[in-house]
């Protein structure tokens, strides 16, 4: 039963409750589902859908870290043909928004998979993960430049219906500065943020942990700085924005949209407690009835010490 007081619009994406799962950490869903009823979340983020299947890095392929952990799986996936043929049909038995995450190594790649994707009933919008190098730019983060953050975004909006969002790295000097380019090539929502560059080593084998060198950190480690980036970006822009980075109970939900974000996403915390969202639902909708809350867009912003829908635009 969902609850009205957790009814979240997220620009033209209506939810349930402003609580979803991040792309990379829940499958298609499809693993979770003897854990809990996935339709008591908001949405369900897939993991990176790109146009050919992808047999990802080389392992090891995760490493733990203190309060965290680093992954390079590198986008392993089955590819779009087979996303559609055996994912799909699952998603899209679901009562609850299926949101697809989209990666590729040029725009034309990613507005492929958009404009294949969006031909099909079931999902609710596609998130860009912008992270990924375009390889005719020497390798270069698309996420990183605001130029071709714009390219790309620009170029997924001709081919796409569906609403999009992007999913920022943090790992720029000023993300408002990304962020204002996705919304201006066309981006419905931002979604921050994504894992922060890191590595480990093995000082027995003396040579770094995992396959590739290098990897993202995510989990409670990164929280601090994830809401600082939620912040920051809320208070540089008026758009709706999807808060993550260590969110693993009810309180750090409500850190996340008191820092602006309209909703919140789970990511490390369900590899640990797999129910962890559903948690967060319960959570927010018991702190909606125990202040006396209409809706939780009420605490949307509230860091900032005005209302969200009161700031002015910039």
């Amino acid at each position: 039963m969902s609850d009205a007081a957790l009814a979240t619009q997220l620009g033209p994406l209506a939810l349930k409750n402003p609580v979803l799962v991040s792309s990379g950490t829940f499958g298609t869903g499809i693993e979770y589902r003897d854990f809990f009823d996935l339709n008591l979340l908001g949405g369900l983020v897939t993991k990176a859908v790109t146009l050919e299947p992808r047999a990802g890095n080389p392992p090891p392929r995760i490493a733990e870290t203190p309060s965290g952990i680093l992954n390079a799986i590198g986008l392993e996936n089955v590819g779009l043909k087979r996303f559609i043929a055996e994912k799909l049909p699952f998603l899209q038995t679901l009562d609850t928004a299926v949101i697809v995450n989209v990666a590729g190594t040029t725009a034309d790649e990613y507005a492929r998979v958009a404009a294949a994707l969006c031909e099909h009933p079931g999902i609710s919008a596609l998130e860009l993960n912008i992270s990924c190098p375009n390889v005719k730019k020497g390798g270069q983060a698309f996420g990183v430049d605001p130029a071709l953050t714009s390219d790309l975004v620009s170029a997924v909006r001709r081919a796409a219906s569906l609403p999009l969002i992007v999913k920022l790295t943090p790992n720029v000097t000023d993300m408002a500065v990304i962020a204002r380019a996705a919304l201006d090539a066309g981006a419905d929502i931002l979604s921050l943020v994504n894992t922060f560059r890191g590595m480990a080593i093995d000082i027995r084998a003396r040579r770094p942990v995992l396959g590739n060198v290098t990897g993202g950190l995510s989990g409670p480690a990164i929280r601090p700085l994830a809401l600082q980036c939620v912040y920051h970006v809320s208070s540089c822009l008026e758009a709706p924005v999807i808060g993550m980075g260590g969110i693993c109970g009810t309180e750090h939900a409500l850190e996340f949209m008191m820092a602006g974000a309209a909703a919140v996403s789970v990511g490390t915390a369900n590899l640990v407690k797999p129910d962890a969202a559903a948690g967060i639902v319960s959570g927010l909708s018991d702190y909606c009835r125990e202040n006396g809350l209409s809706n939780i867009s009420q605490i949307v912003g509230a860091a900032h010490g005005i209302p969200h829908s009161e700031r002015p635009r910039t």
